[in-house]
């Protein structure tokens, strides 16, 4: 027995076996993730090692060079790249997607494990989440008109308190913070004292170190009871560490105080965070690498409110919340794909004018989306732009195959064939089309296991999304709509059952039994009696009320619509009656079209994702090495004034150095480094607040500054030209002349090198045969050096549960000038003082901010942005630059950045184009027996590309990854009308009529079914292409690429498809075709 004959006799059976599948769905709903774009970040590890007061080249060959040694050999790993900068080396380990990430973890932990390190140095630590990314939500702390003590308490509150509970939530990878003044006690020794009394800052420091103790004396019994023995010696008040004796002589006790000034101060400034004008500390909130972004950032606004409902006075302000874009755009496309489902329900209307049909027609619209996130759940696949993207280009496709079983099944019902009859008969005879142009659908997407890169991680989740909807409308089309199509319906409430009238009882008892039993039985009668027949009767009167009114206001357009369609229908069949008279004529001019459509390709942009606005950007700003955290922070406060009354603007705030950042990022360090977040009311106002800020950054002297809009997923910079070699110095030079080279143009924006002067350096070279004769090594003076200038940590002071360093170092004035470090004792204690100047040559010098290596070879990376133009023109002009330049043999350079990532996703996408065309053909060529009508049906397929071709030219739009998935789905969305329209020819050419006449009869009677599922697809994704709202750059460019494809393909298979047929068939149908046709064809 076959599905259509079942589901038409046992409806009962259809309609539960939907119910549970939209129960399932709901609950499937309630639990997918929502995030903005799949998971494009490389699975990536940052090993990240801090060596405190280490210079870059040290860090490189001590720490980076082993790591990625060691953790070369990982399985899976695609690239190893690392950035040594003064203090810290950042080890990232890119893999390929789909790696176990747990297990990659911990191999490299293990390798880790295996190195040597020097013994100063902190252990490494993994971070599972992309540095560069930014963070996804930002947090202001502030008191307005603060003074440094006031900064100083937010800090340690802040420190205590806020980070504590933030990272205490799960998907919290880590809180940074930043600005404002965290607490540090000084010790300031007063050289001229210690000298005489021949002490050194080292005794000072041990002597401190040692009192600074509890420890643990065992333990005494005393009868049956045990004591623990402490002796606690920790210093608890600043008055505590004073009295530490650092010198004895008979009866004279030299106290810690006597000797240096002890204040409760604060870590020297790297950062300064302020919003607007108020200084205030900043909260960077970073997620772990597979959290979701949406989830994370509603648990961290539901704990706000309480931190906040808590202390009335300190409240915490979200400045940048990134799950807002997020649920914005997700929410746009949810909207669009509401509003098309509309249209295609309007669309259906029109050509039916019969509302119960239409209903019919779009009952697979919400069975198949709700399957869809069953499906989705169990696939693990989030709610973002691309999955809903799939379920709104469905919702066109989705009544596809409904409105063709339907049309056929009213068609025979007109022919005077009972409904059952009907129902099964107009079903079964094109099943098989609908089951093939399904299958043509999702033949496009089995290419994809080809497809690797961004391309792959992109259209992974449309392509399942789209997938399980169009199975699941093939479901309906095949169950549901035959089974609706049979039924009867009602118009009137069944008529009552007269129930016999019981005589009233006479007896008293009697009496009060009847009228107890009435009232306690009239809740019953009203629940399940007139309840129900009172609601279903309101329904009936209100579906009529609404159909009629419905059915009065669409009248005029249902008129109009006949009207029109009509006209379209007798000049399609003039021009089809052309057409087949001049067969060769049609196909020439049909391919001239197509190639003066293609020709615009050369015209068209090209890049790799279009960029999203998301309503606030930042500017970059880089001061010259060597300047104060201070003198950044007034920089940003003069771009800041400059928008400030500005009512396009929301907020600004500002970030001076980078001291709370997690960023592996070499151009956002040092105290010379600030950034301007700027957050705008209105998002189109983005040139014209970007061009004040341009203009004031340039009267600014000695400033470079660049705007970037925030990341959402890790990107390269469009242009990336990698110099490879290992001579710093000509690295440098080779970095520095192409960068120049590259200025000239004024194609390219914001040019960088990663290979830039650091801080300068006061540098100290020992004669060491000097130090031997005087019985001295380096590695003694070196540390003493170290004491009197930065100071060292001589051990911790415990306040509540929380450690603050002690610094002990010489004062002030007894350091601040570099004729101090000359002028500088390295023998204290002796008879005859020494200058460091005696043994040592100090000079000043630049040495580079960081070493950056890829595949273990140093590289300068020159970075561009692009100014106007597509990347691919951008790197022509690139190559011709980079060729014209004098570099050494022994530099090599080669293209990375977006451009890398976008030949590859390209190239794979092509192959998949071509896999899908294939695809096609074999589904086609199995369900019509035939070589050569597939081949046919295939014209379409160019023609839609053409189609697209003109679309994009005409909107604007780039070629992109986006579009090209969008073409693919093309592949096998355009050639379902041919298909239904060549299966007709074909059964209508087995039932004994001849070729020509079966080709006019199959297209007038296919014409208003291709039409419908043409303008269905067509609307229901209208409202994506108009691309508005947040995402719509990403969502647009497929909708139109659809749109523009199917349009022109349509126009172009409703003519060109006969005439191949009539030009090319040559298949002759025998007599006893024709009468097993007839045999198996009901009556």
């Amino acid at each position: 027995m076959s599905i259509i004959n079942t589901s038409v006799k046992r409806p009962v059976t259809v309609w539960m076996f939907m119910f549970a599948v939209m129960l399932f769905g709901m609950v499937g709903f309630s639990r997918l993730a929502v995030k903005l774009l799949p998971d494009l970040s490389y699975p990536s590890v940052t090993i990240r090692t801090a060596y405190d007061g280490a210079a870059p080249v040290e860090i490189e060959q001590l720490v980076s060079k082993p790591i990625e040694e060691a953790v070369g050999v990982v399985k899976g790993l695609r690239k190893i790249s690392s950035i040594s900068r003064s203090g810290m080396s950042d080890v990232v380990l890119e893999f390929e997607w789909g790696t176990n990430m747990d297990m990659a973890s911990l191999e490299v932990r293990e390798k880790i494990d295996t190195i040597e390190l020097p013994l100063d140095i902190n252990k490494p630590l993994l971070l599972r989440f992309n540095p560069n990314l930014d963070p996804i939500m930002r947090l202001a702390f502030s008191v307005p008109n603060a003074d440094a003590e006031q900064l100083k308490q937010m800090r340690t509150f802040a420190d205590e308190e806020l980070k504590r509970r933030l990272e205490a939530l799960s998907g919290v990878a880590a809180v940074r913070l930043s600005g404002g003044l965290e607490q540090e006690v000084h010790i300031e020794l007063n050289q001229q004292k210690l000298s005489q009394l021949n002490l050194n800052a080292d005794q000072v420091k041990r002597r401190i170190n040692e009192e600074n103790i509890n420890l643990s004396a065992g333990k005494v019994i005393q009868g049956d009871k045990e004591y623990l023995v402490r002796t606690l010696n920790q210093f608890n008040s600043l008055d505590e560490l004073g009295q530490v004796i650092i010198y004895r002589d008979g009866q004279t006790l030299v106290r810690l105080s006597d000797i240096a000034v002890i204040s409760d101060a604060y870590k020297e400034r790297s950062d300064i965070t302020r919003i607007g004008e108020v200084e205030s500390i900043e909260l960077a909130i970073y997620k772990e690498g597979d959290a979701n972004t949406v989830a994370v950032a509603q648990k961290l606004r539901s704990e706000l409110e309480k931190i906040n409902l808590a202390n009335e006075h300190n409240k915490l302000k979200v400045i940048y919340d990134q799950s807002e874009f997020i649920e914005s755009a997700v929410n746009e496309v949810t909207s669009a794909a509401l509003f098309g489902s509309l249209l295609a329900m309007l669309v259906i209307y029109l050509f039916l004018r019969d509302i119960i049909a239409t209903l019919i027609i779009s009952i697979s619209i919400p069975f198949s989306v709700i399957a869809t996130f069953n499906m989705m759940y169990f696939a693990n696949i989030s709610l973002n732009i691309m999955s809903l993207g799939g379920i709104a280009l469905a919702i066109g496709l989705l009544v596809d195959n409904a409105i063709v079983v339907l049309e056929n099944i009213d068609r025979y019902k007109s022919q005077g064939m009972s409904k059952v009859e009907a129902a099964v008969t107009g079903c079964k005879e094109v099943s098989g089309a609908i089951f093939a142009s399904t299958l043509t659908t999702l033949a496009v997407f089995v290419p994809l296991v080809f497809v690797d890169g961004i391309a792959g991680a992109l259209f992974a989740d449309q392509a399942l999304t789209v997938t399980f909807a169009l199975l699941a409308s093939l479901f309906v089309a095949l169950t549901a709509i035959p089974m609706l199509a049979s039924r009867q319906g009602f118009t009137s409430l069944p008529q009552p059952i007269e129930v016999a009238q019981k005589p009233k009882p006479t007896s008293r008892k009697g009496k009060v039994a009847y009228y107890l039993l009435a009232v306690l039985s009239f809740p019953f009668k009203l629940l399940f009696s007139y309840l129900p027949s009172g609601l279903l009767t309101a329904i009936i009167v209100i579906s009529r009320f609404v159909s009629s009114v419905f059915g009065l206001l669409l009248k005029p357009i249902c008129a109009g619509f006949n009207y029109l369609y009509r006209i379209v229908e007798s000049i399609y069949f003039r021009v089809l009656h052309h057409a087949l008279r001049h067969q060769v004529l049609t196909i020439v001019l049909a391919l001239l079209v197509t190639l003066a459509s293609s020709c615009l390709l050369p015209k068209l942009g090209v890049e790799l994702i279009p960029p999203m606005n998301q309503g606030e950007f930042y500017v970059e700003v880089l001061l010259p090495p060597g300047t104060e955290v201070s003198e950044t922070d007034a920089v940003l406060q003069q771009l800041a004034l400059s928008i400030k009354d500005r009512k396009d603007v929301k907020h600004a705030y500002s970030q001076a150095g980078s001291g709370g950042l997690m960023t592996s990022d070499t151009a956002r360090g040092g105290e010379n480094w600030g950034r301007l977040q700027v957050v705008l009311a209105d998002p189109l106002a983005f040139n014209a607040v970007s061009q004040v800020l341009r203009n004031t950054a340039k009267n600014i002297p000695e400033l470079e500054a660049q705007i970037e809009h925030p990341e959402l997923f890790s990107f390269k910079t469009p242009l990336e030209i990698e110099l490879s070699g290992y001579d710093l110095a000509q690295l440098k030079q080779s970095a520095d002349q192409l960068v120049n080279a590259l200025s000239d143009s004024d194609r390219f924006s914001d040019i960088n090198t990663t290979l830039r002067d650091g801080q300068p350096e006061i540098s100290i070279r020992f004669d060491h045969a000097r130090l031997a004769a005087l019985g001295m090594d380096a590695p003694t003076v070196a540390n003493r050096i170290a004491q009197r200038v930065g100071g060292t940590i001589a051990s911790q002071f415990t306040v509540r549960d929380r450690k603050v360093d002690i610094l002990v170092r010489s004062e002030l004035s007894e350091r601040d000038q570099i004729s101090d470090i000359e002028s500088l004792i390295i023998n204290p204690n002796s008879a005859q003082p020494i200058p460091l100047s005696a043994i040592a040559t100090i000079d000043l010098q630049i040495g580079p901010s960081a070493i950056n290596r890829i595949s273990q070879q140093r590289v300068a990376i020159v970075s561009s942005n692009l100014a106007y133009g597509d990347l691919s023109e951008a790197v022509i002009e690139a190559q011709q630059i980079l060729a014209k330049q004098q570099l050494p043999s022994s530099i090599q350079a080669r293209f990375g950045g977006q451009n890398e990532e976008m030949e590859h996703s390209f190239d794979s996408l092509k192959i998949a184009l071509v896999l899908a065309i294939f695809l096609v053909y074999l589904v086609m060529a199995s369900q019509f027996e035939s070589l050569l009508h597939p081949l046919l049906i295939l014209i379409a397929v160019p023609m839609a590309v053409a189609g697209s071709i003109v679309g994009l030219f005409i909107t604007g739009t780039h070629l992109s990854v986006v579009v090209f998935i969008g073409l693919i789905m093309l592949a096998g969305i355009v050639v379902n009308n041919a298909i239904v329209l060549v299966d007709r020819i074909n059964q209508l050419r087995q039932e004994g009529i001849d070729k020509l006449t079966a080709i006019n009869d199959a297209a007038q009677s296919r014409l208003r079914p291709i039409m419908m599922t043409t303008l269905t697809t067509t609307l229901g994704l209208l409202p994506m292409a108009i691309g508005i709202g947040d995402g719509s750059e990403v969502r647009a460019p497929m909708a139109i690429t659809v749109i523009f494809g199917l349009s022109m393909s349509t126009l172009l298979t409703l003519l060109v498809i006969p005439a191949l047929y009539a030009l090319f068939d040559r298949k002759q149908y025998t007599q006893s075709d024709v009468e097993f046709n007839t045999a198996e064809t009901p009556a």
